[in-house]
């Protein structure tokens, strides 16, 4: 799955606690009526019920069920992307504008992270890596 997938996921249900929840929905919902608008009004009342089910989770502080949520959303993510490969800088604006901002700074470290930027100025350069890195110089 793309960084953009995994970390949306994770801040998608991060962000269903939060006050800003129904502009988070709404972007999302207006993500899925550009790429696939048949399947939007569904995905609106998906995630509302999914709310429901993060909120739960909370309250009665079940981990697994939280793990559930991003899993599911990040492979509704996956789907979409898979088939409308063009909305992948759409679907990374919604986590940087309108799910990343709502959370709190643990919540935005873990959804964030996922993403692994990296920015580099002048002659610098950027060795990224999602495990293990051997770089033998010369």
């Amino acid at each position: 799955m793309e960084p953009v997938v995994l970390a949306a996921g994770t801040a998608l249900v991060a962000a269903m606690a939060s006050d800003a929840w129904e502009a988070a929905r709404g972007a999302l919902v207006d993500l899925w009526r550009k790429g696939k608008p048949e399947e939007a009004e569904a995905v609106g009342n998906e995630l509302q019920r999914a709310r429901t089910v993060a909120l739960e989770s909370r309250r009665t502080v079940d981990p697994d069920a939280e793990q559930a949520l991003i899993g599911f959303w990040r492979m509704r993510f996956d789907h979409l992307l898979r088939e409308r490969p063009d909305l992948a800088r759409e679907l990374r604006g919604v986590l940087e504008d309108d799910l990343v901002p709502t959370l709190g700074a643990g919540e935005r470290d873990r959804a964030t992270t996922l993403l692994g930027r990296a920015e580099a100025h002048d002659h610098a350069r950027i060795y990224q890596a999602g495990r293990d890195q051997h770089i033998h110089g010369g």
